[in-house]
């Protein structure tokens, strides 16, 4: 798609994330899908997905919200979605793909928002090519051994059971708290998960899915890894009631990384930054520009 103007003025890529169009890349042996969304110019921030995260799982408020000062890529990694290959079952396998796509689409230097399953790849991503990162905001996330990471599938499990139950998205109980607040959250957030309507990105294969319980299970039971190495700027930010990834572990992080800020949500869950998507773009854009 071209980036003529519309009658407003602003380039058509540019103005929303529902209507981003779809791309694609080769890493290696295999395509990735890919959109991306925001200014041509400056350092692009890249999104991380969660577990079982497709295009689609994007909250598009925070998507649009840090587009509309930086330009803005979300994928799938190798075997999700509509990225060919096969699911990686290891934490430093989804990051090395991840380091592969960004060189494949011509960047040396990326900051990078990795959400819950996204944050672990994310911190790998850093420790192996500390030069591509400038800047990184970990959300819903945790260290490696971090506490309660290894009951992720359990938990999911669980939940997921319940929702179909009730005729819900698993991500209501996943990623929201049980309060009246936090159920009508959680409802406004699955709204806008459908806001595109074409174009819709593949859902993500069974198979992907637990090939990524797998990885996070091992992520959860390794031995910490040392994170005094991490020297670049961090923005951590959770809700104060996460069951995924227990707050806790954002705490840890804080304590763990040498530059590093900590935002935590009240009645607030795994996904704390959709919850409050306007703090959190307000903050993250903060972070990004100082």
């Amino acid at each position: 798609m071209s980036d003529r103007q519309s009658p407003q003025g602003v380039p058509e890529r540019h103005r929303s994330y529902k209507d981003a169009p779809a791309k694609s890349v080769q890493v290696g042996a295999a395509r990735f899908a890919y959109r991306e969304l925001g200014p041509d110019t400056g350092i692009p921030v890249i999104f991380l997905n969660h577990l079982a995260g497709n295009l689609d799982n994007w909250d598009p408020r925070v998507v649009d919200g840090i587009a509309a000062k930086h330009r803005v890529i979300t994928f799938d990694n190798r075997g999700i979605g509509a990225s060919e290959g096969k699911t990686p079952d290891t934490i430093e396998a989804m990051a090395q793909d991840a380091i592969a796509f960004i060189h494949a689409l011509g960047f040396d230097r990326v900051d990078i928002l990795g959400f819950s399953l996204g944050g672990f790849i994310a911190q790998v991503i850093v420790q192996k090519e500390p030069e591509l990162v400038r800047k990184l905001i970990l959300a819903g996330t945790g260290p490696a051994g971090g506490t309660g990471i290894e009951k992720v599938t359990a938990l999911t499990y669980a939940d997921t059971f319940k929702a179909y139950a009730t005729f819900k998205d698993p991500k209501e109980y996943l990623f929201f708290t049980r309060t009246a607040n936090g159920k009508s959250e959680a409802r406004a957030f699955v709204k806008r998960l459908k806001e595109r309507t074409t174009d819709r990105d593949k859902a993500v294969a069974i198979g992907a899915f637990r090939t990524q319980l797998k990885a996070i299970r091992a992520w959860g039971t390794q031995e910490p890894s040392d994170l005094s190495s991490i020297r670049q700027p961090v923005l951590v930010a959770n809700g104060d009631a996460d069951r995924m990834v227990p707050s806790s572990n954002s705490f840890d992080l804080e304590n763990r990384l040498p530059n590093a800020v900590l935002r935590i949500y009240p009645d607030a869950g795994h996904g704390g930054i959709f919850q409050f998507h306007e703090r959190f773009v307000r903050e993250a854009l903060d972070f990004l520009a100082s």
